[in-house]
C-alpha cells in the first residue's frame, strides 16, 4: 500500500494553519488530529497513532491549531492552549477545508483529539453532526466542551490512563452528558501521556478498531 503525503495550508481569517496530509491509497476514511496543550503536528505521540493509522488504510491530517506565533506565545504565557473557542474555530475551518478538498471531501471523517484538543472535538463534532461519524479522545478534556456533548452525534471513544486519576474523573463525568454511541476505556498502569512501554501501542490499537468500526 502506498502513502502520498502532502503539506497543506489552511486560511483561517488572517491566521494560516500547517498541516501533514497522509493519504493511503484506497483510503477508508480521514481522520483530523486535534493537538492540545502546547503540542502540535509534531508530538511524537500523535504522529505514532497517525502512522498506525496510516497503515491500518486509513488517511490522517496533522494540522498546527496554532500559528507558529501563537505557539511562541503560549509556551510563555500558556495562554491559547485552553482557549477553547480558538482552537474549536480553527478545527470547524479546517474541517470545512476537508469538506471541499477534492482529495478527501468524500472520504468518512473523524476527530482524534488530545489533552484540550478534545474539547475543540467535541464542539467541532456538534457543529458537524452528520460530517463527523466518530471521535477519539487520547487523555482528553471534554469536560471543557460539557454544554456541547449532548449533541454530539458521533461515535465517541473516551481513552483515558489507569494512573490519570483526575482526568479519568473528568471523562466520567463527560460520559454522562454524551447521548451518542460511547465508550470509556481505561489503559492500566498508563499515565496521562501513556509513556509507559506498550501503552501507546494500546492506544493505537484501540483507536484503529474504534475508527475501521465506525468509519465504515
Amino acid at each position: 500500500m502506498s502513502l502520498e503525503e502532502n503539506l497543506v495550508r489552511i486560511p483561517v481569517g488572517k491566521a494560516i494553519l500547517e498541516g501533514n496530509l497522509a493519504m493511503p491509497t484506497s483510503a477508508k476514511g480521514l481522520v483530523l488530529f486535534a493537538h492540545g496543550s502546547g503540542s502540535g503536528r509534531f508530538s511524537p505521540r500523535n504522529q505514532y497513532v497517525a502512522k498506525m493509522l496510516n497503515k491500518a488504510g486509513i488517511a490522517t491530517l496533522l494540522i498546527d491549531l496554532l500559528t507558529k506565533e501563537e505557539e511562541a506565545v503560549d509556551m510563555q504565557t500558556n495562554e491559547f492552549r485552553f482557549d477553547i473557542d480558538l482552537l474549536s474555530e480553527r478545527l470547524i475551518a479546517a474541517t470545512e477545508w476537508i469538506k471541499t478538498n477534492p482529495s478527501t471531501r468524500n472520504l468518512p471523517l473523524g476527530y482524534f483529539g488530545a489533552s484540550t484538543g478534545a474539547a475543540a472535538a467535541v464542539r467541532a463534532a456538534a457543529e458537524f453532526p452528520k460530517d463527523v461519524k466518530a471521535v477519539v479522545s487520547r487523555g482528553g478534556r471534554p469536560d471543557l466542551s460539557m454544554e456541547y456533548l449532548s449533541k454530539v452525534k458521533a461515535s465517541t471513544l473516551l481513552l483515558v490512563g489507569g494512573r490519570d486519576v483526575a482526568v479519568l474523573e473528568l471523562n466520567k463525568q463527560a460520559m454522562k452528558n454524551l447521548l451518542s454511541e460511547k465508550k470509556l476505556e481505561i489503559v492500566p498502569g498508563a499515565s496521562h501521556l501513556f509513556e509507559e512501554p506498550g501503552k501507546l501501542e494500546e492506544v493505537a490499537k484501540l483507536s484503529i478498531d474504534w475508527f475501521r468500526a465506525k468509519l465504515s
